[in-house]
C-alpha cells in the first residue's frame, strides 16, 4: 500500500467482508455462484429477444439493454473481487480503482435511466395504448437508449474526474469491497467540497430525476387501472408492468438506503449487506422476475435452449 499526492501512484485496500481466512473459501464459491447466475441469466433475456421476432417490440427492447446493463454492473465488482479472494489480497490500484468507479456509475446510471424509460413505456401502453405503436415508434426507441448511454458515460466521468484533483494521505483502506465513490472520496485530506457537489448534483440528475419520473408514470399507471370497470381488466393492465415495478422496489429501495444513510453516517456491515442486495442480488433476480411470470418470454426461453445443442455444434464444427 502506498500513500500518495496529487501526482504519486497510489493504491487501496478493500475491506471486503471479512479476513477471516476460514470464511474466504464460502464467500468466493458464493459470490462465484451468484455471477455466474446473473451472466447467464441476462445473456440468455438478450439472446432470447434477439432471437425471437415477436419480442422485437420496445419493451423488449428496452429489458434487453437493462440486462445488458446488469452484466456489466456485476462484471465491473465482483470478478476483482473473487480474484482478491483467490490471492489472498486487498489490494486495488488507483488506475484500477478509478476504472472500477467509472464504469460502476456508468452501468449504475443505465440502470436507472433504462427503469425510467421503461416506466414511460408501461405509460404509454396502458394509458395510451391506441398510440402506442406510433409514438414509441424504433426511432424513439432507438433515441432513448442512445440518450441513456450517453448521459450515464458522460455523468460518470463527470463524477469519476472527482477523484483525480485531491490528495491522499490518510489511511487507503476503503470499507467496501469495491471502489465506492464516496467512500473512497472520504480518505481524501485535502478539500473535497466541490467534488461532492459535483457528485451530489449528478446524483440528483441522474439518480433522483428518473425516480421522479418513474413514479410520476405510475400515478398516472395507477390512475388508468383504477377507471378500468372490470377485475380482470384491470389484472391483464397491472400484469403488464408488475415485473418492472417489481424491479424497481427492489433496486431503489437498497441502493438509495445505502447511499442515504452512509451520507450521515459512516459505513457498516449493514450497509454492505444492503450492497450487496443492488450490486448483485438484483441484477440476479432480474431475469426471473421478468421471465417467470411472462409467457411470451418462457417462449422465447423454452426455444432458445431448444435450440442451444445444434448451434453448439455448428459452433465446434466451424472450429474443427
Amino acid at each position: 500500500m502506498e500513500r500518495g499526492n496529487q501526482t504519486g501512484v497510489r493504491s487501496f485496500l478493500l475491506l471486503g467482508f471479512t479476513e477471516d481466512p476460514n470464511l474466504q473459501p464460502l464467500l468466493f464459491g458464493l459470490f462465484l455462484s451468484m455471477y455466474l447466475v446473473t451472466f447467464t441469466g441476462n445473456l440468455a433475456i438478450i439472446l432470447a429477444i434477439i432471437s425471437d421476432s415477436h419480442l422485437h417490440t420496445p419493451m423488449y427492447f428496452f429489458l434487453s439493454n437493462l440486462s445488458f446493463a446488469d452484466i456489466g454492473f456485476t462484471s465491473t465488482t465482483i470478478p476483482k473481487m473473487l480474484w482478491n479472494i483467490q490471492k489472498q489480497s486487498q489490494v486495488i490500484t488507483y488506475a484500477g480503482c478509478l476504472s472500477q468507479a467509472f464504469f460502476f456509475i456508468v452501468f449504475g446510471c443505465l440502470d436507472n435511466l433504462l427503469l425510467a424509460v421503461m416506466a414511460y413505456d408501461r405509460f404509454m401502453a396502458i394509458c395510451h395504448p391506441l398510440h402506442y405503436m406510433v409514438i414509441m415508434n424504433p426511432w424513439l426507441c432507438g433515441l432513448l437508449a442512445l440518450g441513456s448511454w450517453s448521459l450515464s458515460v458522460t455523468g460518470s466521468l463527470l463524477m469519476t474526474l472527482t477523484l483525480v484533483r485531491p490528495s491522499f494521505c490518510r489511511s487507503m483502506k476503503i470499507t467496501h469491497f469495491f471502489c465506492d465513490l464516496p467512500e473512497v472520496l472520504k480518505l481524501a485530506c485535502s478539500n473535497t467540497i466541490i467534488n461532492n457537489t459535483v457528485v451530489y448534483f449528478m446524483t440528483i440528475i441522474l439518480g433522483i430525476t428518473p425516480l421522479s419520473g418513474i413514479l410520476f408514470s405510475y400515478s398516472k399507471i395507477f390512475s388508468s387501472i383504477l377507471r378500468i370497470s372490470s377485475a380482470k381488466g384491470k389484472y391483464k393492465a397491472f400484469s403488464t408492468c408488475g415485473s418492472h415495478l417489481s424491479v424497481v422496489s427492489l433496486f431503489y429501495s437498497t441502493g438509495l438506503g445505502v447511499y442515504l444513510s452512509s451520507a450521515v453516517t459512516s459505513f457498516s456491515r449493514t450497509s454492505l449487506v444492503a450492497s450487496v442486495m443492488y450490486t448483485m442480488v438484483t441484477p440476479m433476480l432480474n431475469p426471473f422476475i421478468y421471465s417467470l411470470r411472462n409467457r411470451d418470454m418462457k417462449g422465447a426461453l423454452g426455444r432458445l435452449i431448444s435450440r442451444a445443442p445444434s448451434l453448439i455444434h455448428r459452433v465446434f464444427r466451424g472450429l474443427s
